[in-house]
């Protein structure tokens, strides 16, 4: 492999990388946005049923090569930071 190509290749994944991060502070927008209906309204803001079912979706929706275990690692730990960041002042 020439370093052309391994450039080539961490510029497709720069580009993957600012993806996920686009991805991940929009998720983290929507769900703040939830937080304040849901605390407006006297609504619970976590809600584990909700939680399991949207694994569950992730889960059937998965054609690899990421396994179900690591799919599953990656949403709990995405909902525990999404739940920390909206925690901080």
């Amino acid at each position: 492999m020439t370093d052309e190509s391994v450039a080539r290749f961490r510029d497709e994944i720069r580009a993957v990388d600012r993806t996920l991060t686009a991805g991940i502070n929009r998720r983290l927008e929507l769900v703040a946005e939830l937080k304040r209906y849901k605390d407006a309204n006297g609504l619970p803001f976590v809600d584990a049923e909700r939680e399991a079912q949207l694994l569950d979706e992730r889960l059937a929706e998965n054609t690899g090569p990421l396994s179900d275990d690591g799919l599953r690692a990656f949403y709990v730990e995405l909902l525990a930071l999404i739940k920390r960041e909206l925690e901080r002042p």
